[in-house]
């Protein structure tokens, strides 16, 4: 999303872009103390957001949310104000919310969840579904495992969060039916050495991070459903329908601490 604020007050201007990178990670912003520097910009850049003071110096806000929806229709205006007096004015001009000085992370995310706009796009490279079927894309574009056991590999890596697993707990995931041999642990190597392939391929080698007898992902590298429902973005909660990695035996544990989360079970 495309997001800018515009405020008389370079104190209150930067308070306000402060909290909306909190609040709308992934979001583009800009901000301005001259509001007819805003109008120009609308005029020449899409804008999804625009978060406007009210009583500014040579321009009310109110009068300036009307230029903005006759320039581009389509953006959405959220007041925010000192003054709780203006409501009314605000919502005649088509506003889609009103917030009170000093605005929230919350309120902010709050608003901007209540606009039912896409969601912003993601700067990282890997994205991993996990609601469901398990699945990974990079630049969007669905990753090909050479072998499935290597897929399953990552999969129980994203599972722990960034914990770190040695060799003999992950053969105990992949082969539950199986006893510790040295046979296994060459098959583990060969099923590890094929994963660590498949992202370095793509280059995206750097999310995996293996030391000896250690595995783990970096998942500051990951744009994960999973991750994102534990940090309580709305949008990953109501993605969650009660299914997690499915392909997975392993997973029902996970997939009861979400539903009891998310209020299913």
């Amino acid at each position: 999303m495309n997001i800018i604020a515009v405020d008389d007050e370079a104190l209150a201007l930067g308070y306000m872009l402060k909290i909306l990178k909190e609040a709308a990670p992934g979001s583009r912003f800009k901000g301005f103390e001259d509001p007819f520097a805003a109008l120009d910009y609308l005029r020449e850049n899409p804008v999804d957001i625009a978060f406007l003071d009210i009583e500014m110096y040579g321009l009310n806000g109110i009068e300036l949310a009307k230029r903005f929806k006759e320039a581009a229709p389509s953006v959405k205006i959220i007041f925010s104000t000192g003054f709780p007096d203006y409501a009314l004015d605000a919502f005649s001009v088509h506003a889609s919310g009103y917030l009170l000085k000093p605005p929230t992370v919350e309120a902010v995310k709050s608003e901007i969840d209540n606009l039912g706009l896409p969601p912003a796009v993601s700067q990282k490279r890997v994205r991993v579904q996990t609601f469901g079927n398990f699945e990974v894309f990079v630049d969007n574009a669905p990753l090909r495992f050479g072998r499935a056991k290597a897929k399953e590999l990552f999969a129980y890596l994203v599972d722990r969060k960034g914990s770190g697993s040695t060799t003999a707990e992950l053969i105990s995931v992949l082969w539950e039916d199986r006893d510790l041999s040295h046979s296994l642990q060459s098959q583990f190597q060969t099923v590890a050495a094929d994963m660590i392939k498949t992202f370095k391929a793509v280059n995206a080698g750097d999310i995996l991070i293996k030391k000896r007898n250690y595995l783990s992902v970096d998942t500051e590298k990951l744009d994960c459903d999973y991750y994102n429902f534990l940090k309580g973005d709305i949008r990953a909660i109501n993605s969650y329908a009660g299914e997690y990695m499915r392909n997975y035996s392993w997973a029902e544990f996970t997939t009861g601490f979400l539903s009891q989360k998310a209020g299913i079970l």
